[in-house]
C-alpha cells in the first residue's frame, strides 16, 4: 500500500475549504455530563435511521465517547457559536445552560436546530480518529438557520 505524505497543517487547511455544519455531541458519564464540538457529523441511512460522527483519539474526551452507549448530537443554530467554542475548549462547562436529560442519562442542550438521540450501533477505527455510528432513537427539530464552520472559524449561514 502506498502512503501519501504531506504537511498536516496543509491538509487541515485543505479540509477547511469544505464548509460544514456545527454540532455538539453530549453524553452522560459517572463523573457528570460531557460534551464536544464536532463538524464530522453526517447522515448515513433512513432505514434504519443511522448517523455518524468521529472523534480524535488524542482528545481528552475520547474515552467518554468511545465508551458511551448513548449520546445526543445537537445541530447548532447560527446564533449558537458560543456553544461551538465553549465545547471545543471544555467538555464539562455546562454553566448557565438549562439542560434536560433523556431517559438514558444523556444531557440535552436547549434550542438546537435538530437533536438526534442515539445509541451506538458500531465503532470503527479510522487513522487518528474513531468513527461512531449511531442509531437514531429520538429526534427533535425547530426552524432556523444553521451555524457553519469553514476555514477555521464559525459563521452564520448569511455570511456564507
Amino acid at each position: 500500500m502506498e502512503h501519501f505524505v504531506c504537511d498536516p497543517r496543509l491538509l487541515r487547511n485543505a479540509f477547511g475549504r469544505f464548509a460544514t455544519g456545527v454540532t455538539v455531541v453530549t453524553t452522560g458519564t459517572a463523573g457528570g455530563p460531557v460534551a464536544i464540538t464536532a463538524n464530522s457529523f453526517s447522515s448515513v441511512s433512513l432505514d434504519p435511521p443511522l448517523v455518524l460522527w468521529s472523534i480524535g483519539r488524542h482528545s481528552r474526551r475520547f474515552d467518554a465517547f468511545a465508551n458511551a452507549a448513548q449520546y445526543a448530537i445537537h445541530v447548532l443554530a447560527d446564533d449558537q457559536s458560543d456553544l461551538c467554542w465553549r465545547f471545543s475548549k471544555s467538555g464539562t462547562d455546562f454553566a448557565g445552560l438549562e439542560l434536560a436529560w433523556n431517559g438514558h442519562g444523556v444531557p440535552l442542550l436547549p434550542r438546537a436546530l435538530a437533536r438526534f438521540e442515539c445509541s451506538v450501533a458500531d465503532r470503527f477505527p479510522a487513522g487518528d480518529h474513531m468513527i461512531l455510528l449511531g442509531r437514531v432513537l429520538e429526534l427533535e427539530t425547530q426552524e432556523g438557520s444553521p451555524l457553519l464552520f469553514a476555514g477555521g472559524r464559525s459563521r452564520p449561514q448569511s455570511e456564507g
